[in-house]
């Protein structure tokens, strides 16, 4: 048995059974051993920034690492801006970075590189391989690493020596590393938390694993009790909501209304989250949301055991259960496509149980409101803020999702980043409606213009922030890779496609047309 059979061998006894994978001369021992192991699941992408993103999105749904296969130095570097979001989105991940053999590197060969400075700045965890019978334990070991807690990235070096080289012997079983169990916040720490939410201008603040329907029904009731306030994270990982499902405040994204929304917060208790600041620095605006006066608790920071401490203070409390209020999906819009009728269009169509992949930046701006009494859903959105996201991640969340539909919310000049990842849907069948809002412009970029106190008006500046001369086909781009498109232009139109995408089975692509610029 070589070393990459022995490598897949371990991850599939630890559980890791899906790789997103963009191979190379170095990886090809790895793909031939994929004939060896039963269960596993091989996805091939286009563009390495698919493959991160995938395993992304397959994590985020499952709670589970996917294997990325990259090739060399330059292949992590072409994944590595969707293994930032991953990173910040805290979700267990493994890269396999194939590198060349080890008597090769001497001579310097055009692809040879600093893989391990590449990695540096995503992964938690890193090593490199010296032996193929070294591999069933860095597997297993990187298996580990990933889930943390919190999740992280775990990059192993693959040389295709060690790939293609023999076990000395072959272990009667494959090395299995148990989960480490997330602590559990001390009695001082809840002790702290809830003397502090039983003052006055109190809040909580929740993120990552607090964001299921049991942590949001948990705060709703702490709240009730307390009389605090609940916010979320602006760009939460993974979050439930829809109808039945308690909704909190979430974080507005501009900077100078967080402040506003903050301003009378003197104690915030973060779950599994960190402190809320600005996403970019302006002038004359604080980086910190919060009051400079404000209490910062520890009660249940990132990796700690959320729903525990959330358990523990609601049987502090005493706090009792607190109905859902209910309300009604909007009706079907009618007339013009602009993006408030856009968002109804989706809040009246949206299946139950649907995964939303939402990177609509700005053409998205009313769909968390327009989508709060859908049928119950879970919404995926940015968390790092690195473009390109939402087609990749819609990628791995179907295959995670278990035959749940996906809906990808996109902008168009997002979209352009990793369009590759339409023809992977397209091969694997897979049911993710994608819906581009194309307004022929970088949206977020003429908003941020003028915010940083930028003053250029002139046509070469405009230039750079518009998406027309020559105007894009995006629905070209999405038939030339297998996956049927329409272009609608009035919300009737887009009504109707999204109805008949969400009956249809494989992967269907929708460009709406609304107005130019930020309307």
């Amino acid at each position: 048995m070589n070393g990459a059979a022995a490598l897949l061998s371990t991850l599939r006894a630890n559980g890791v059974d899906v790789c997103f994978a963009n191979p190379g001369t170095s990886e090809m021992h790895f793909v031939a051993a994929l004939d060896t192991v039963s269960d596993f699941r091989a996805v091939l992408c286009l563009f390495e920034g698919v493959a991160t993103g995938a395993a992304d999105g397959y994590a985020r749904v499952t709670g589970r690492p996917a294997a990325t296969l990259l090739h060399l130095g330059p292949g992590l570097g072409n994944g590595w801006a969707n293994l930032h979001n991953a990173r910040r989105a805290r979700v267990p991940l493994i890269n396999i970075v194939g590198d060349h053999a080890l008597h090769h590197e001497e001579f310097d060969a055009p692809l040879q590189s600093d893989i391990a400075a590449v990695s540096s700045a995503v992964s938690t965890w890193h090593r490199r391989t010296l032996g193929a019978d070294d591999l069933p334990r860095d597997a297993a070991d990187a298996v580990a690493a990933s889930y943390g807690p919190p999740g992280a990235i775990a990059t192993l070096v693959l040389p295709a020596d060690v790939s293609w080289g023999e076990l000395t012997s072959i272990p009667t079983t494959w090395p299995v590393r148990p989960r480490v169990s997330r602590p559990r916040p001390t009695s001082d720490d809840l002790d702290a938390a809830a003397r502090a939410l039983a003052r006055d201008r109190s809040a909580l603040f929740l993120g990552g694993t607090a964001l299921c329907t049991e942590g949001l029904a948990l705060a709703n009731r702490i709240a009730t009790a307390t009389n605090a306030r609940v916010f979320s994270e602006t760009f939460p990982a993974i979050t439930d909501r829809g109808a039945g499902v308690a909704s909190v405040e979430r974080t507005i994204y501009l900077s100078e209304f967080a402040i506003s929304q903050f301003s009378d917060i003197e104690h915030l208790v973060p779950f599994d989250a960190t402190e809320p600041v600005g996403f970019f620095a302006y002038p004359d605006i604080p980086s910190r949301l919060l009051p400079e006066t404000c209490e910062v608790l520890s009660a249940s920071a990132v990796g700690f055991d959320a729903l525990s401490a959330l358990r523990s203070l609601v049987e502090h409390f005493d706090a009792p259960e607190v109905e859902i209020p209910h309300g009604a999906v909007p009706d079907a819009p009618t007339g013009a496509l602009t993006t408030l009728s856009m968002a109804q269009a989706v809040g009246a169509t949206l299946p139950e149980n649907v995964i939303v992949v939402d990177e609509s930046n700005t053409g998205g701006v009313h769909l968390y409101g327009a989508t709060r009494f859908s049928p119950p859903h879970q919404w995926l959105t940015l968390t790092g803020g690195a473009i390109g996201f939402a087609l990749p991640t819609a990628l791995g969340a179907a295959i995670g999702g278990g035959g749940r539909r996906v809906l990808a919310i996109e902008s168009d000049g997002s979209m352009m980043y990793t369009p590759q990842a339409l023809w992977s849907m397209a091969r694997e069948g897979l049911d993710v409606t994608v819906l581009v809002l194309s307004n022929r412009s970088y949206g977020i970029l003429n908003l941020e213009l003028s915010r940083v106190g930028a003053t250029s008006t002139s046509a070469a500046s405009r230039r750079l922030l518009d998406l027309t001369g020559p105007e894009l086909s995006l629905c070209a781009i999405a038939r030339a890779q297998g996956v049927p498109a329409t272009l609608v232009t009035s919300a009737d139109e887009l009504v109707d496609a999204l109805r008949r995408s969400f009956s249809t089975p494989g992967p269907t692509f929708i460009e709406a047309m609304l107005p130019a610029g930020l309307s």
